[in-house]
């Protein structure tokens, strides 16, 4: 676990750093910097890109952190792993802007009518996808080097960084808009460079092929993993961002850049999973690898429950305080306070049940995980295009939510049935007893009239409360050992 607490401690606080960046981006500057409709434009064309982007790889990234570990040998350049694994977003790339250049009137056509500024700078997504393929595949070759804190960092932090700098720059009217959105294009053009130099300071990869150690290694039952999973990696980010582009196709491009702002704000929440998992996936790869299910055990056991104690809190401080926060936004934003608490719920229980999904696609039984990625991945489009019509944004916001829901749930039953594992004792219960009773005591507070000192009384009551049970509950005796009173004792 010293790997995995060491790099995950990094990444959450260069998480955390860059939730206060993307803060201050999304919740203070972009609302007021940008209208509606250019927000809006700038997250569909982000996660349209994305979206295919995830296609471009044909699955080299979920191979390499599988297999990577029969290749790594620092003396012989990983028999040129790395030039093998570059090869498929390469080729990825050529086939997917060549389908959807021949299928552009096709897109294009569904969003004429509400969205014809997505329409008419639809041409960006093309490089957009390029560097977010090659994003995606360099960063998982950093993380399967236990090198996950700087590239944590160009995405979580420098990236929103940039953003804030461009936007501003328009702001000020020293661009136009044309120039703003090649601007925003090459914020990503930067992540993607500054990827390949740090990966190349650490590592000096080889990039001639070893094919006959290829072979040996059994190439096409590494190919066929990653195929299926690059079905299940593309569903997994279409989970994500099937809304935004879904929202764009049924309502007017204001209402993406409401959605946007108000599903940014539980990702508060999942941040600490997110940096957790980049170097615990490794990890469970390679104790997979060594059949070390004590290591599984402690990793799953204890991810759940940290994951479900932090993310109970920061769920507790947002859901209270959201629709106080939310005043402090431009007209019309109000209409997000539905959508936080929606998908706030979807991503606590993501946080609840811990490593589930690196603990299954990382096994002989991955098949199952990628086959709830793509069944779910279908459900949630049919979903969004029942609701979105019907409930507009918090049906975007109800669909997402039940997929997180659904998916978590076949997790947790698959790694129970299959290898007798589940994170839960009672100590997970004590944290939800405490946030229920927490979340009453902040719901039943009133209303002040000074915004920020509402803020303040709301989260200082129910943290103290909070933490208080926390502590005089034991439900983490292991970090006791870090206050200044129990040193003392």
């Amino acid at each position: 676990m010293g790997v995995i607490k060491r790099q995950g401690i990094k990444n959450t606080i260069t998480g955390y750093i860059g939730i206060l960046i993307g803060f201050v981006n999304l919740i203070v500057i972009q609302p007021h910097f940008l209208t509606k409709e250019e927000l809006g434009l700038t997250r569909i064309l982000y996660s349209f890109s994305l979206l295919v982007a995830m296609f471009v790889p044909l699955g080299i990234g979920n191979a390499t952190i599988k297999y990577f570990p029969q290749f790594k040998d620092p003396a012989k350049k990983h028999h040129g792993f790395f030039g093998f694994m570059n090869l498929f977003p390469a080729l990825g790339f050529l086939l997917a802007a060549l389908l959807l250049w021949i299928f552009r009137d096709f897109f294009l056509n569904q969003y004429r009518r509400e969205s014809p500024l997505f329409v008419e700078y639809f041409d960006w997504v093309f490089p957009l996808i390029f560097f977010n393929a090659f994003i995606a595949v360099l960063s998982v070759y950093c993380n399967t080097n236990y090198k996950s804190t700087i590239p944590a960092f160009l995405n979580d932090v420098v990236v929103r960084i940039l953003t804030i700098v461009v936007v501003s720059v328009y702001f000020l009217q020293w661009i136009n808009l044309d120039q703003f959105i090649a601007l925003f294009v090459g914020i990503y053009a930067i992540q993607f460079i500054g990827l390949l130099i740090y990966i190349f300071s650490f590592d000096k990869p080889g990039l001639t092929i070893d094919w006959k150690i290829l072979k040996e290694k059994k190439i096409f039952d590494m190919m066929k993993f990653g195929m299926l999973l690059w079905f299940a990696s593309v569903a997994s980010i279409g989970l994500k961002y099937f809304d935004s582009i879904m929202i764009g196709k049924y309502m007017p491009l204001s209402f993406v850049g409401i959605y946007t702002i108000a599903a940014f704000i539980p990702t508060v929440i999942e941040t600490p999973l997110n940096a957790f998992d980049k170097i615990a996936a490794a990890k469970i790869s390679f104790a997979w690898a060594d059949g070390d299910h004590k290591q599984i055990r402690e990793i799953y056991h204890k991810s759940s429950l940290y994951m479900f104690l932090l993310g109970g809190f920061l769920f507790l401080n947002i859901n209270i305080n959201i629709h106080t926060l939310l005043q402090f936004l431009p007209s019309g934003y109000e209409q997000g306070e539905w959508v936080v608490l929606i998908i706030s719920i979807g991503t606590l229980f993501n946080m609840a049940t811990g490593l589930n999904a690196s603990i299954l696609f990382n096994s002989d039984k991955y098949r199952y995980g990628a086959v709830f990625l793509i069944s779910l991945a279908v459900l949630v489009l049919i979903l969004q295009m029942v609701l979105i019509p019907l409930k507009g944004i918090i049906g975007a916001a109800i669909a997402t939510s039940a997929a997180s829901l659904i998916y978590n749930t076949m997790l947790f039953v698959s790694v129970w049935k299959f290898f007798k594992l589940q994170p839960f004792d009672q100590k997970n219960v004590k944290v939800l007893v405490v946030l229920l009773l927490c979340l009453a005591i902040g719901y039943s507070i009133p209303h002040l009239g000074n915004k920020i000192l509402d803020i303040t009384l709301r989260s200082s009551v129910t943290s103290l409360i909070f933490f208080m049970a926390i502590y005089f509950m034991n439900v983490v005796p292991e970090f006791h050992r870090h206050l200044p009173w129990e040193k003392k004792n």
